[in-house]
């Protein structure tokens, strides 16, 4: 029994960290039809700059609780600066064109933001584990557990939540959904496409950095990181459907899920459990468990 209730506790944590970080890689997908590799690179900044401004908030003897505020502080900086310059500096100029051209230039933006990592932090490691100790442990069948992973799943819940209400609740949602649809009829009646193209960049920036601001405090902070990130994050998109926000959190459970038994039962097949679910889902359904309906143009 604790044997398999730490498998369900272990892959609902994980599943809400991969959560929080297939979350913008759907919704970019979802809007703009781009195949985002930058979001590797967006996780590893945010890694970086909330490793940075916490060790700075800490050096000057600020309190350690506020930490937790520095780390989103530091995801919405990285967001905005950088899905910023990447938007409006390069992908506003490949816009209409095949969505394999959009994915070999978001991979070079990729390349070239591994290695602006490095010039501006190095080659070391870095590690800051005062958040993720802070706020103590819980128990739970008889298991113990860092309180921090609560608030990992608290963050998964408010940006799913958040971006449903913000889709189906708004009206900048319903506009958004008519660019989905239609980008060109949106365009007619007058609506910014442009400016919904920036907005939905830098939110889904904002959300690799916050996977990487959170995860910071729990890992080993090592240039490179963002190669796993981005290949686990495909993984979830495609199990639950490219662009659909359900299809990502029921996709990061079954990820999370199937990784935690493998890892308890049998490790040697941890990556290759993950690849087998997918591929057992795209033979079953091709395009994903929540794929929506293609509008077909006559």
């Amino acid at each position: 029994m604790s044997s398999f209730a730490s498998v369900i506790i272990d892959g609902i944590i994980y599943s809400s960290w991969l959560f929080i970080m297939a979350a913008g890689l759907t919704l970019i997908y979802g809007v703009m039809k781009i195949l985002n590799m930058t979001h590797g690179s967006l996780y590893a900044l945010g890694a970086y700059t909330a490793a940075s401004f916490v060790g700075y908030w800490l050096n000057h003897g600020y309190p350690p609780l506020a930490t937790y505020g520095v780390l989103l502080a530091a995801a919405i900086v990285v967001g905005i600066i950088a899905g910023l310059l990447i938007e409006r500096g390069v992908l506003r100029f490949m816009y209409g064109k095949h969505e394999v051209i959009l994915l070999l230039v978001t991979y070079a933006l990729f390349l070239i933001l591994e290695d602006t990592v490095k010039l501006i932090w190095g080659v070391d490691s870095y590690a800051v584990a005062d958040p993720y100790i802070l706020l103590g442990n819980f128990e739970i069948f008889g298991l113990s557990y860092p309180m921090y992973n609560v608030l990992l799943l608290g963050i998964a819940i408010i940006v799913g939540i958040g971006l449903t209400w913000l889709i189906t609740r708004t009206i900048t949602g319903k506009l958004l959904t008519a660019v989905i649809h239609d980008r060109e009829m949106a365009a007619s009646v007058g609506i910014n496409v442009e400016r919904f193209y920036t907005l939905t960049f830098i939110l889904g920036a904002i959300l690799a950095a916050l996977g990487g601001a959170f995860t910071a405090p729990t890992v080993s902070i090592v240039p490179g990181m963002g190669v796993e990130v981005i290949v686990l994050a495909f993984a979830v998109i495609v199990i639950g459907g490219l662009g659909s926000l359900p299809g990502a959190a029921l996709g990061a459970l079954l990820v999370g899920i199937v990784r935690s038994a493998s890892v308890h039962y049998w490790p040697e097949v941890e990556l290759f459990s993950i690849y087998f679910v997918m591929a057992l889902v795209l033979i079953l359904k091709p395009k994903g468990l929540f794929s929506a309906p293609e509008a077909r143009k006559i």
